[in-house]
């Protein structure tokens, strides 16, 4: 098996120098805390699985964070970056565009069921030059086939496209605790309020306080993934307490913060 670490980058270099003929190729690897790749793209759709650790990756869409035991889908040629928060332990899979077509066009976090995690691991037994045929083949039709039934998990922040939302918005992406209120971010992007959420709903899908909420969630999400105690990140993110958070947690995603890491999936 090639590791990823012996490529120069693990997206990249595939396309580049290890594009082989079959339809899936995967590799498993760890990437250390702080590595970063900068807007790219490739033309193999991405199964992106966090083993440990926690990645977040941001698209033209907006950030999608992908904490242990979930995984990113990133269509064909769609441009992303990467950052790792944590030391990560992870698996790629590469799925040539025509086998993956029936897929979804837009990024998303999924939930890996049980099965489609033994598949995996099953299917990175094998070099990249038997993936095509055979047991591995095989194995790789059948993942194609789990993909397409796998939920997707509410861990997408989307992002305004004009620059001068993005820009209202910029301290909010740092810091989702600051308290800044409608007018502050209509007055930044030098809007009324009612023009401002307009645009805002119109590129996001999502209304600013709803954004707000949004935002929040992620960066507990990503919190949790470092083992921070419910009750600091209540704290860190402005929640009233930690019943308030616990509650908008459970709203969101259907668990409690301490069940998220360890709930059936």
């Amino acid at each position: 098996m090639i590791h990823p670490a012996n490529l120069t980058h693990p997206d990249l270099s595939l396309d580049e120098a290890v594009d082989y003929p079959a339809a899936v190729v995967g590799f498993a690897g760890v990437m250390d805390r702080g590595v970063e790749f900068d807007l790219h793209g490739h033309r193999r759709a991405q199964l992106f699985h966090i083993v440990s650790g926690s990645v977040t990756v941001e698209t033209n869409r907006g950030t999608f964070i992908v904490p242990p035991e979930r995984a990113l889908w990133i269509p064909s040629n769609v441009l992303h970056a990467v950052q790792y928060l944590q030391r990560s332990s992870l698996r790629y899979l590469f799925f040539r565009p025509e086998a993956v077509a029936h897929l979804p066009s837009q990024p998303s976090v999924i939930r890996l069921s049980p099965l489609l995690r033994e598949l995996i691991l099953a299917f990175l037994d094998y070099p990249p030059e038997e993936a095509g045929q055979g047991p591995a083949g095989r194995l790789a039709q059948v993942i194609i086939d789990q993909l397409a039934t796998v939920p997707v998990a509410p861990l997408h922040l989307p992002m305004p496209s004009s620059e001068r939302l993005r820009r209202a918005i910029g301290e909010l992406i740092a810091d989702p605790a600051r308290t800044d209120s409608l007018a502050d971010v209509a007055q930044r992007a030098a809007l009324s309020e009612r023009s401002f959420e307009r645009h805002f709903l119109a590129e996001t899908g999502l209304s600013y306080r709803a954004w707000r909420r949004q935002a929040r969630l992620m960066k507990a999400v990503e919190l949790l993934s470092f083992g921070i105690p419910i009750a600091e990140i209540s704290d860190r993110l402005g929640y009233e307490g930690p019943s308030a958070f616990v509650a908008g947690f459970r709203k969101a995603f259907g668990v409690t913060p301490g069940r998220y890491f360890s709930e059936p999936k």
